[in-house]
């Protein structure tokens, strides 16, 4: 598997198969003591809610006898106050069926549930996991941004991943060994503009700013982004971290923000063909930044993760390079977290900030490409 074949939707399943699944008698073994997620930087509390949506326009496209297209999210936003119930990482039921243990049951979130929402309309930003990952691992980054005053959704896409429905019921991925991508990209589109439909308007107790949305989103979630960012005039801006494009690109070009956010894209062993491709049609505000020393997995919890739990020695040695580079959890969850706050503090807010102007000392693995 080269490097560039991680960023394909059925590559980075494997990948993530083979860190968070596994046999049974794999499963990583749980720390003595309960891991915290890292804090977030804002002053805001955090509330979050799951939410089951069901689009009665479009019937699955990927099981069509299950008939209506069915999504979990879950919101995080800024709270008024706490509520009584802290909010767990994952079920124990959803944490076996993500990474063979239910280990991650017993980390700690910096949120409670259904914590009432502070007032006022806050701008909103959807966030798109990889191929065959829960959304659960972009939880940090959710976390951070709910805390610096935004609205977030976190989208499982059903049938790309495993998905847990109220009830305990957990729908496996059943497109992960043969995806088509071009096809995932263009169905996680619908499914993000369903999301939109449903957050802007009244109903969920969180209320948003629909003036001011962005959706930002890890490998083919990120792909995905950008190209609801080009096809839905409701989205603002849009992130891609380390995600290869798998659809034509438009042939208007698109003209509002991006940030492309990838690792081992500058000068490494990363080829660069794709994105350069597409950069070439993108006319709005952009920056393209690199973590050389990163990999595929840095942008998500997974190498958090991974530090405090027994991963057995899952990943090959040829493949750990591409997960996760040189770069310790501990680095990449802050260094993820400040860039993304900073792009959409910028374009959802109007608050300019350094980071995406020059190269940062706080930062030194961050390179600017373009």
């Amino acid at each position: 598997m080269s490097r560039h074949s991680l960023r394909s939707a059925a590559a980075c399943f494997a990948l993530l198969s083979a860190l968070l699944g596994g046999m049974p008698s794999a499963a990583a073994a749980p720390p003595p003591t309960a891991p915290v997620l890292p804090s977030p930087t804002g002053k805001q509390l955090i509330g979050t809610k799951s939410l089951h949506l069901v689009d009665t326009t479009r019937t699955d496209p990927w099981k069509p006898e299950a008939g209506h297209r069915q999504l979990m999210a879950s919101l995080w936003y800024p709270a008024l106050r706490p509520s009584a119930r802290p909010a767990p990482y994952a079920s124990a039921a959803l944490s076996t069926a993500v990474f063979g243990t239910d280990a991650l049951a017993a980390i700690r979130t910096h949120a409670t549930v259904n914590a009432p929402a502070a007032p006022g309309a806050r701008p909103l930003v959807v966030l798109s996991p990889g191929f065959g990952m829960s959304r659960l691992t972009l939880t940090t980054l959710a976390e951070e941004l709910a805390g610096r005053g935004y609205a977030v959704a976190t989208l499982d896409h059903t049938y790309e991943a495993a998905v847990e429905f109220p009830g305990g019921r957990i729908e496996p991925c059943l497109i992960c060994e043969h995806p088509d991508t071009g096809r995932v990209v263009r169905n996680r589109v619908k499914d993000i503009g369903f999301l939109l439909d449903r957050l802007t308007r009244p109903g969920t107790g969180v209320p948003v700013d629909a003036s001011r949305i962005a959706v930002a989103g890890h490998s083919i979630g990120g792909a995905s982004a950008v190209e609801a960012l080009g096809t839905d005039p409701r989205v603002d801006a849009a992130v891609n971290m380390d995600g290869d494009f798998f659809t034509a690109a438009p042939a208007r070009a698109l003209n509002r923000p991006v940030l492309l956010f990838g690792a081992q894209r500058s000068g490494g062993p990363v080829p660069n063909a794709n994105w350069n491709e597409r950069r070439r049609h993108f006319s709005g505000w952009q920056r393209w930044l690199d973590v050389p020393t990163g990999g595929h997995m840095t942008f998500t919890d997974v190498p958090w993760i991974g530090g405090r739990f027994d991963l057995g020695g899952r990943i090959p040695a040829d493949q750990r390079g591409q997960a996760f580079g040189t770069l310790p959890g501990d680095r990449s969850t802050p260094i993820t977290r400040a860039y993304v706050a900073a792009f959409m503090d910028r374009h959802l807010r109007g608050r300019p900030s350094p980071l995406l102007d020059r190269p940062s000392a706080a930062y030194p693995e961050v390179r600017f490409v373009k």
